[in-house]
């Protein structure tokens, strides 16, 4: 079985498709997901360009909501920034 990873955020939009970007591209046998906790519309324009800079193309995804994954077991939880972390929800 592969490790899974799920990256969480607030929005969604930036650092955690970004670090969702990178994680694949370090290993592509790791199943890795992000979330944010109040999802934003649309993944930042900026960070699909930073991304495509280092080869790694982000544009089709977008913004998802932790709900998806709430109950699904994974081998770590990243969070990257306060707000996720602090968050009620979770």
């Amino acid at each position: 079985m592969n490790t899974s990873v799920l990256v969480l955020c607030t929005g969604n939009s930036c650092r955690s498709q970004m670090a969702e970007g990178f994680l694949h591209s370090f290993d592509p046998a790791l199943e890795v997901f992000s979330a944010g906790t109040e999802p934003s519309g649309v993944v930042h324009p900026l960070a699909v360009k930073v991304m495509a800079e280092d080869g790694i193309d982000i544009s089709a995804n977008s913004p998802k909501s932790v709900d998806l994954f709430l109950g699904r077991p994974f081998d770590w939880v990243v969070t990257v920034c306060d707000g996720a972390k602090e968050s009620p929800r979770l």
